[in-house]
């Protein structure tokens, strides 16, 4: 590589990463306890969870559930409803003041069998919450997701222009070496490139998955305009179904069951929402296997009849965001990916905290002559960059 090539790409490493360094520890940090958001909220406390019963307790009616839930404030209108992952024997019912999208919101947790209020999680405040928001949009709405977003691209530049630049001179030593017997400089940058090189690939698909997270508000509206608007013609002119006109929620998820008979349900939007349309209750319903149940299949039921109007087949882009959104936080596996995901998590911590160490420290380094053909050391020295100090180790 000649030197105006390695000039080229040190400066494209140094800044993407001296920008975007600050940020990505700080959704490192605060994605960790969300990789163990279930675990974390049982040690708490503020998880909900159904009473034992034995399998074949009969189920309240879902309007039943609602009715008990909209007691508890009735000057709010339902939003969405939803069950946990791992217990059917719940239902979280989402309230808002308008059918618009808001922050202010009640969540009330109520027994699927017995129809029984179980308790008002609030699921808009305590440690958890602070660490979702500054995660996902620091507390600032949709400008905030698309700045940790143009964050995210700016880590998967970093990541390129390292391996373009790192490779060549990482042929000169053997994979791991950490060369403690050096100045401390040059150990941290052995231990940066080391660790770098370990967490390449899921540091690459944890920041573009996390990149498409923050179109989601994007990608929804686009589909809405580009789908759903042609599934609404026949209700063209029609005002939007009042709350009073509306027919059986649960004779609308019956219906949307065995639309998809092999399926189970992950929410339910109601009729104005943000994932539905003025005209229909819409329920999300997802597969029984490992992957399928990271997959939705919206059935569109009509509000006031609970007749299926429409099973749209999901456009590749939403697929696209909704199998980033697991992969993003390692909920494929269970467990076992929970523990790699916090490792190679803390990994990346390393990587970004001693790859801003070695930017602070570079005025250390030891200016190696240029040879003909050769950037100097000072000609490429940036970020962490190690072009520089492997000719310092020369020496």
């Amino acid at each position: 590589m000649n030197s105006r090539k390695i000039k080229t790409w040190a400066w494209v490493h140094k800044w993407s990463s001296l920008v975007c360094t600050v940020f990505m520890l700080l959704l490192c940090i605060t994605g960790l306890p969300l990789i163990f958001h279930h675990e974390i909220g049982h040690l708490l406390g503020t998880e909900v969870e159904a009473p034992k019963m034995p399998a074949n307790t009969p189920r309240a009616s879902l309007d039943r559930v609602l009715e008990v839930a909209k007691s508890k404030h009735p000057d709010r209108v339902v939003q969405f409803v939803s069950q946990p992952e791992d217990d059917d024997g719940l239902w979280f019912v989402t309230l808002t003041p308008t059918p618009a999208p808001t922050e202010d919101f009640k969540s009330v947790a109520v027994d699927a069998r017995t129809a029984e209020v179980l308790a008002q999680p609030k699921f808009d405040e305590g440690f958890m919450y602070v660490m979702f928001k500054l995660h996902v949009d620091l507390f600032a709405g949709l400008p905030g997701k698309l700045f940790l977003g143009f964050m995210g691209l700016l880590l998967l530049v970093a990541i390129v222009s390292g391996v373009v630049l790192y490779s060549p001179f990482m042929r000169k030593l053997e994979f791991g070496t950490v060369r403690r017997d050096k100045r401390p400089r040059l150990k941290w940058l052995d231990l940066h490139n080391l660790l770098g090189v370990v967490t390449l690939v899921w540091a690459f698909v944890v920041g573009s998955t996390g990149m498409i997270n923050t179109w989601a508000d994007l990608v929804i509206k686009y589909w809405q305009y580009d789908q759903l608007s042609a599934l609404l013609a026949p209700y063209q002119g029609q005002p939007v179904t009042p709350v009073a006109e509306r027919g059986s929620v649960q004779k609308s998820l019956d219906a949307a069951y065995a639309q998809s008979p092999n399926s189970k349900l992950s929410f339910i939007a109601f009729p104005g929402t943000s994932f539905s349309s003025p005209h229909h209750t819409t329920v999300f319903l997802k597969g029984n296997e490992p992957f399928t149940s990271k997959l939705l299949q919206p059935v569109l039921v009509d509000a006031k009849t609970a007749e299926v109007t429409a099973s749209p087949k999901l456009p590749w882009y939403l697929t696209a965001l909704l199998v980033s959104q697991p992969l993003h936080f390692g909920d494929y596996g269970g467990m076992p990916m929970q523990i790699l995901w916090a490792l190679l998590d803390i990994a990346t911590i390393i990587v970004l905290g001693s790859g801003l160490y070695l930017w602070l420290k570079r005025g250390n380094s030891v200016p190696v002559p240029k040879a003909k053909g050769e950037a100097s050391s000072a000609d490429v020295h940036g970020g962490a960059q190690p072009a520089a100090v492997m000719k310092e180790a020369r020496l």
